[in-house]
Formats: structure tokens, sequence, C-alpha cells
């Protein structure tokens, strides 16, 4: 009976301790209602754990001479073990390769902290599953890096800051690469699987995203700066949910737009500043096949409060937009310096997909080269390079473009459509140019085109 009642206490007092042991931080989370033209959902602001890992507990050494990965890997497994909280970067440099998040895991940059990112190619690998360029395959890991995570961030005011020695060598487009781009096109538009796409292979050289975000949930992206990047800076590819808000982002190398939002949905950008080579803020879905294989549009997203300091575009839609891109609406933001656009929507016979329910209100603008352009026959290098496996043109219809200012513009609006499939419905409304120096509009294939208030001086 002495052994029989021990025994059961025994039990009982581990059965305790393992509930005890295994009760995690509860999720929680702030939704915000965000004003639009269209039906939006509230967004998940997640408040993660008053739990801290600092990378430093778990081996990390500052100055920017001991690489760091495995150190700042432990912190994140141990965080997300522990059911959440935030993986601490102190103030100092911190040398690292790729960084691979986790679900409740919010990476926080203290004030001064410095992630620094080798450009060392082979700390990339393995290749993990990404996408260039609006084509499905396995590359070299972005530098911060998630997929199929719930409750994931970057906070704090620190910088990510990579080394770009290698990059920088790899801007450039030798036969290796375009080669490599053709047997990717190709292997995408034959339905090969993608694990079979492995491009992180000789000089190949495609180069990897800074943050790419993979078939996440509740994303939160707040305060941090970047400074410079291999390729798209911040890409948030098939997410759903979340907010970007409070960055500082610069970055001018090649395809280094601000920010891609790629078949993504419910997202609410603000109250950042975009300093970078290539578009501010642009709206993506996917490119031909494997866009219509995934079928997933990028749709209601708000940008706002943003100011675009250099760049080409503030706001773009395409030309990977295959699945679809609707409900879009940027309002209160600006660009003060030269742009070549405000507003530039592009696809081609290619793509197929729509553009529908974008709206753009109360923009101020410096110097460019049009506020308004759709143009249907954007193909860049890739009009010789590969041929075309299938025409499917792109359906645009509902673009509502409403008050905008700007210093100097060679043309107001620009709209190129597609004689198989016009374009419909255009409002362009109060728009105030201090000075035109080409021409006002060109109109070729659409139709339903409303103007109202455009207020200009002709050079």
């Amino acid at each position: 009976m002495l052994r029989k009642s021990l025994f059961k206490s025994i039990v009982m007092g581990v059965s305790f301790c393992a509930i005890a042991s295994c009760t995690q931080p509860t999720m929680k989370y702030n939704w915000l209602s965000v004003e639009a033209p269209f039906p939006m959902d509230s967004i998940p602001e997640c408040i993660f754990p008053t739990q801290d890992f600092s990378i430093v507990q778990y081996g990390a050494i500052e100055g920017g001479e001991v690489v760091n990965t495995e150190a700042i890997k432990a912190a994140v497994q141990a965080c997300h073990e522990a059911g959440g909280g935030r993986v601490v970067v102190p103030a100092g440099q911190w040398l690292t390769g790729p960084i691979h998040l986790k679900s409740q895991v919010n990476l926080h940059l203290e004030t001064g902290a410095v992630l620094c990112f080798t450009d060392n190619p082979e700390d990339y690998l393995p290749a993990v599953m990404t996408s260039w360029e609006g084509l499905e395959c396995y590359n070299y890991s972005p530098l911060v890096y998630a997929i199929d995570c719930k409750n994931v961030a970057i906070t704090g005011t620190g910088t990510l800051a990579p080394k770009m020695d290698t990059w920088k060598v790899w801007f450039k487009r030798p036969q290796t690469h375009l080669d490599a781009l053709k047997n990717l096109y190709t292997q995408a538009s034959t339905d090969v699987p993608v694990e079979q796409r492995q491009m992180a292979e000789g000089e190949n050289h495609l180069r990897p995203h800074l943050i790419h975000l993979n078939r996440c949930r509740n994303v939160l992206l707040d305060g941090f700066k970047i400074r410079q990047s291999p390729f798209w800076t911040i890409h948030l590819y098939m997410c759903d949910g979340g907010i970007v808000r409070n960055l500082d982002v610069k970055a001018h190398g090649h395809n280094n737009d601000g920010i891609d939002l790629e078949m993504s949905r419910n997202f609410l950008v603000e109250n950042c500043v975009f300093d970078q080579g290539d578009d501010a803020v642009v709206i993506k879905s996917g490119r031909n096949q494997d866009a219509w294989r995934l079928n997933t549009p990028c749709e209601n997203i708000v940008i706002r409060h943003c100011d675009i300091l250099k760049g080409h575009t503030l706001l773009g839609i395409g030309s990977e937009m295959s699945a679809g891109v609707r409900n879009i609406y940027m309002h209160h933001c600006t660009a003060a310096d030269s742009v070549f656009r405000v507003f530039y929507a592009k696809t081609n016979h290619r793509r197929g997909g729509f553009i529908e329910n974008i709206w753009m209100k109360n923009i101020k603008a410096g110097k460019m080269q049009r506020v308004v352009e759709v143009d249907t026959d954007v193909l860049y290098q890739w009009r010789n390079l590969v041929p075309t496996y299938k025409d499917s043109i792109t359906r645009i219809q509902g673009l509502y473009i409403d008050s905008v200012e700007c210093e100097r513009t060679e043309a107001i609006y620009d709209l190129k459509g597609d004689a198989c499939l016009p374009i419909q419905k255009v409002d362009i409304r109060n728009i105030t140019v201090g000075e035109v120096t080409k021409f006002v509009k060109n109109v070729v294939n659409a139709e339903e085109v409303v103007e109202e208030n455009l207020i200009y001086q002709m050079k």
C-alpha cells in the first residue's frame, strides 16, 4: 500500500511538473481597423510574450569578426520552443550568415545594433524554397527568411546591413546568368516540379533577397533600418495579414525595390521612408504558369503616410501579376525628389491575370516622367530571351487617381492598353502640375476614361 501510494504521488508530481513546464504563453493580438474604399478585414498585430532570448546568451560575439550564425539560430530555436518572445540583438556589430525565423519569434534589434550579413554565397546554402521574379525555385537562402510561420516579426531601431562586395559583382548579368534565367523560365513554363528547379549552382548568380517571408501569417516589421540589399529588399510572398511600419530603407543596388508584396493579402504599410534603386512599393502576384497554378491574388493592401526619397516608381503594379491584383489603396504619400512615375501598372501578353480596383489619393511629388502610366507591353530582357509558351492578356479595370500634386512631368497620363482587351474605367481627377514638358495625355485601347479638373502649365 505504501509503495502504491508513493508511486501515485510520484506520477501526480511528474504530471503536474509536465503540465507546468509545457504551459506556454498565449499569443494575443491587437486588431487594427484600416479605412479603405473596399471591404478590409481587421489586421492582427501580434503581442509577443514578454520573454527575451539574447543572442549573447547563446554564444554570439560582438565586433564584426566572428560569424554568429549558429548562436542566433540557437536563440531563435529556444525562443520558438518556449512559446515565443524576442530574440534580442544588443547594441554593437554582429556578423552573421542567414537568419531563419520561426513561429512566435520576434527578432528585436536594439538601438545601435547592426546585423552585418556575410557576402560569401556558400554561407547561404543549402538552398531553400524561394522565388526569383515571380518564378518559384530553390535558391540561395535570403538573408532573413521564414517559411510557413505564424506570428513572425522584426522590430527595434537597429539596422540590417549586408556586406555587398560579392553581390555587387553579381549585379552584372553575364551569359551564364541569362542562361540560368532561361532554364528557370522553361522549367516553370513546362510544369517542372519546384523542388527540381535548383538555381544555387555554378555561375547562375541569382542573388538572394534581404528579407523573404514565404507563406507566413501575422507578420510585423516595425522600426528598423535597412542599408543595402543583394536583391529585392523586403519580399512578402504568399503571406496573410501583417503590418509594415516605421521602416527606414536605403538600398541603391540593382533591383533594389523598397518592398514587394506578392500574392499576399490584408496588409498595412505605413510611416515608412524608402530610398531605393528601383520601385518603392510594388504589388505583384507571380509570373505566368507558376502564378496560374498557385491562383493567389494579391489583395487588400493599404499604403499610407510613406515618403519616397529616390526611386523609379511610387506605386508599381507588376510586371509579375499573373494571379491578379485587386483592392490596393495608397494615400497621403510623398515622392519629394525625382521619380519616373507616381503610378505605374505594367504587364504583357504572357501574364494573364487582372488588375482591378486600384486607388491612389492625396499624393505630393517632385519631378517625373509620368503621373499615371499603364503599359501592357513590358517584357524587359525577356522579350527576346525566352519564347512565349501561352498568350494570356491581362484584364485591367478600375483605376482611381485623385488629388495628386507634382512640380513637373513629361506627361500627366499615358494609357497603353491591349487591342484584344482594352483598359476599362479609369478615373483621373484633381491633378495639379506645375509644368508639363511633352504632352498631357495619351490614350490607346482604353475605354471609360474620365478626366476631371486637371490643372497644369505647358512648357
